[in-house]
């Protein structure tokens, strides 16, 4: 390796061999030894740094086996965590000249069966992201086959270990996590010395899947996957988990014992292994959640308040009730020997959450705002809520925007992408047949019998037509004007952006450019708005809230000069997914029953997002139920902790650029 690398001489969690420590990891992620850790790990601030990372270790490997003119032989991953490792190594053979003549790979897996054409296909996925953009050598890539004949699998698996081994085993294996604790599609229940071999695919994987596939019942029940045993074998290991959807495996992994219901546990008996963590994957480990229990801490506010509402929750107390035996029962005795008393300290953590609770997310006229979340000038506020789906907005924060709405606010709200592909086959279909049913011109009926002979010959897994695409944004631009409607806001302050990298037709969707920037530069120049309420949410299974994420903070950053920016301040909130942790919250806005049914009322507005959802999830509530509940249930956490019993809150927190 490089000259930043080195071999630790301490022993490993297990205390048996040394385990492998890149210097550039401990300098760049977070990193600490605690009791409670089994595997090397480090966490980074994004997914997008801790790949670069990753790829420059992989580069550095490549170039010493080049000056050793020895092969370098990789065993890559797929699926979304690896792609800007992808990306990066990409990059470095275009713009520094970084080259994969001396590279062999050998990938972990692949569905089965499945054509490599097929754009769900591990061939494809690779091709796509990194072998048609590099100078490897086409008979040095080996990707198993997923068209082998049943008959010739067993020996194919036996070939594929062999050729393997034929190159002295792997230098470097990539990884990702599954939700099950899957490495390749070993799933829960592999053996520690299993090799390459035929797979059942857990119902779990295959829900993952399902979005790409659209919908389970696409997604195959078997696969080809490299073992534990040939994973072990590889020289060097490093395994990525990205999400806040990773966190409770990644720490059952990490912490917990080594066992075949979480085959990735197996990795703790590797002495070459790193975990590379973004934060939220991280968020379960005991030295990020409670930190108090593993050492001493610097009590700044934040943690204060994770630690006291933590408390609350495992004595089963509200916050003014905790005594000082709680505190040192929980590890908390340096906190009190810092704050004095428990008294004290209770009394100012339930202010404090008592502070974020307001009825007025634009700012309270004429009151006194010292304590209170928003200013309370100007009274009228231009306000903007960006939507990433178009029913985003009635289901992460209805009741709220109802609010701004009645409290006489100048609100905006802009859909940032179509929202097409959530809208299923059948739901055009019935859209289009009322199109050619009504009377009309012979150019309309034209385009409604083209339509419909579009989605009736539709084939598995294709691509929508551009018209068809077309139908299915105006069915979800129909329905968030109904619901806005609903809410009494005027079509002129509604806005469809229609983002660019979101129209591919597929669940993939293009990288953002500066087009999508611009786009939404130029809408807040538009409005110059006092308050921006955006998605905070990350989880949802396709990956647009990031990206409309990312673009927002992108053009905050084109526009941090602007005069009226001084002024602005940015809320984001949680969807269906996730909520936000009691102690992240900074604005938390009460609902009454009636608000509570106004936003159901609004959300079912979004019809074609009913009773049959394309991208549920792993959740089989509908999307108004699981707001509904989650609202009721951030209400009721509230209530435990002490404060007035709500029957719904939804939730936000400021985001400083």
């Amino acid at each position: 390796m490089n000259s930043e690398t080195q071999y630790d001489s301490t022993l490993n969690k297990n205390n048996t061999v040394p385990y492998y420590k890149d210097i550039s990891y401990r300098e760049a992620g977070k990193f600490e030894d605690t009791r409670f850790e089994k595997i090397h790990n480090v966490i980074f601030k994004s997914s997008d740094y801790a790949s670069v990372i990753i790829a420059q270790e992989i580069a550095g490997l490549i170039k010493e086996k080049q000056d050793k003119q020895e092969f370098c032989v990789l065993g890559l991953a797929t699926g979304s965590s690896p792609i800007k490792v992808y990306e990066e190594l990409v990059r470095m053979h275009k713009e520094e000249g970084l080259s994969f003549a001396n590279v062999v790979t050998f990938n972990l897996d692949e569905y089965y069966p499945m054509d490599k054409n097929n754009v769900q296909s591990y061939h494809y996925f690779m091709n796509q992201h990194l072998f048609d953009h590099i100078d490897i050598l086409p008979e040095n890539i080996h990707i198993p086959n997923g068209t082998i004949p049943q008959d010739n699998l067993h020996q194919y698996c036996i070939d594929y270990e062999l050729k393997i081994n034929s190159f002295g085993g792997l230098d470097f294996q990539l990884l990702g996590i599954g939700r099950t604790g899957h490495i390749g599609f070993n799933e829960p229940g592999s053996h520690y010395n299993s090799v390459t071999r035929s797979i059942s695919l857990d119902h779990l994987t295959r829900s993952d899947a399902a979005p790409a596939f659209f919908g389970i019942d696409n997604v195959p029940k078997r696969a080809i996957t490299m073992g534990i045993g040939t994973i072990k074998k590889a020289n060097r290991i490093v395994i990525m988990a990205w999400g806040h959807k990773k966190a409770e495996i990644v720490k059952q992994t990490i912490e917990g014992p080594v066992s075949p219901n979480i085959p990735a546990t197996y990795l703790q008996h590797h002495s070459n292994t790193t975990f590379v963590l973004d934060q939220e994957a991280s968020e379960e480990l005991t030295r990020i959640k409670t930190p108090w229990l593993v050492g001493p801490c610097r009590w700044n506010e934040k943690l204060k308040s994770k630690a006291i509402i933590w408390l609350s929750h495992q004595v089963q107390k509200p916050i003014l009730k905790l005594t000082e035996k709680d505190y040192n029962d929980y590890g908390m005795s340096s906190l009190l020997a810092d704050e004095g008393s428990s008294y004290d300290l209770n009394i100012r953590m339930f202010n404090t959450l008592q502070h974020t609770i307001t009825g007025w997310p634009g700012g309270k006229p004429n009151a006194d705002d010292t304590h209170r979340p928003e200013r309370n000038t100007p009274h009228k506020k231009r306000v903007l809520i960006l939507s990433p789906h178009p029913d985003d907005d009635v289901i992460s924060m209805g009741g709220t925007f109802l609010r701004l709405v009645e409290q006489g606010h100048i609100v905006h709200i802009a859909y940032q992408t179509s929202g097409n592909i959530a809208v299923s086959d059948e739901e055009a279909i019935k859209y289009a047949e009322v199109i050619k049913n009504i009377e009309s011109q012979a150019e309309i009926d034209n385009k409604a019998t083209s339509i419909l002979n579009d989605l009736k010959t539709k084939q598995e897994n294709t691509i929508d037509s551009v018209d068809v695409r077309n139908l299915k944004g105006l069915i979800r631009r129909g329905e968030s004007l109904g619901a806005t409607r609903f809410f009494g806001l005027p079509d002129a302050y509604v806005h469809f952006l229609d983002l660019p990298f979101y129209e591919t037709g597929t669940v993939k969707k293009k990288p953002f450019s500066k087009e999508d920037v611009s786009m939404t530069v130029k809408l807040i120049k538009e409005i110059k708005p006092h308050q921006i309420f955006a998605a905070g949410d990350l989880a949802d299974p396709h990956g647009t809230h990031k990206v409309c994420l990312d673009i927002l903070f992108k053009a905050l950053e084109t526009l941090k000069e602007e005069d009226f920016m001084k002024d602005c301040w940015v809320w984001l909130y949680r969807g269906a997914w996730q909520e936000w942790d009691i102690h992240d919250i900074e604005m938390a806005v009460p609902l009454s029953p009636d608000e509570v049914l106004k936003k159901r009322k609004a959300i079912f507005f979004h019809q074609s997002q009913k009773d049959g959802v394309m991208f549920q999830g792993d959740d089989s509530r509908e999307f108004w139920v699981r707001a509904e509940e989650r609202n009721q249930q951030t209400a009721k956490k509230y209530h435990q902790l002490g404060l007035a019993d709500y029957a719904a809150i939804e939730a936000f927190k400021r985001h400083q650029f």
